[in-house]
């Protein structure tokens, strides 16, 4: 069952959708102050829509962009403390001999598991 676009997200499902384990968004609150989420009775972390921009932010930058997370800080406060934008990645030139070669590859490889 998925939540509806805007809802607030327990820790543990945004430690899944992140893929990481739930210490490590802990982690992150200690490091990133405008990591905020709201925390109810029995310190339980709900994350508003905008704390998960951030996060999925904060783990491009430290996962996918391979900052440190003193790095990963100075960017976020680069632009004034606030998530910013993901641009998507751009597309990387098609190279159609190569793509050819990896179905062959592919279909030899199917073919052999038939065996």
């Amino acid at each position: 069952m998925k939540k509806a676009e805007g809802a607030f997200l327990t820790i543990s499902e945004l430690a899944g959708e992140l893929g990481l384990p739930q210490h490590i968004l802990r982690y992150w609150e200690t490091r990133f102050p405008q990591l905020r989420p709201l925390q109810r009775s029995g310190n339980r972390r709900y994350y508003r829509p905008d704390d998960v921009v951030l996060a999925r932010r904060i783990h491009h930058l430290l996962h996918v962009e391979g900052f440190t997370v003193k790095g990963a800080q100075k960017a976020l406060t680069d632009g004034n403390g606030e998530a910013l934008p993901e641009t998507a990645p751009a597309a990387p030139p098609r190279d159609d001999k190569l793509l050819a070669r990896l179905e062959a590859v592919r279909t030899a490889l199917a073919a052999a598991l038939k065996l």
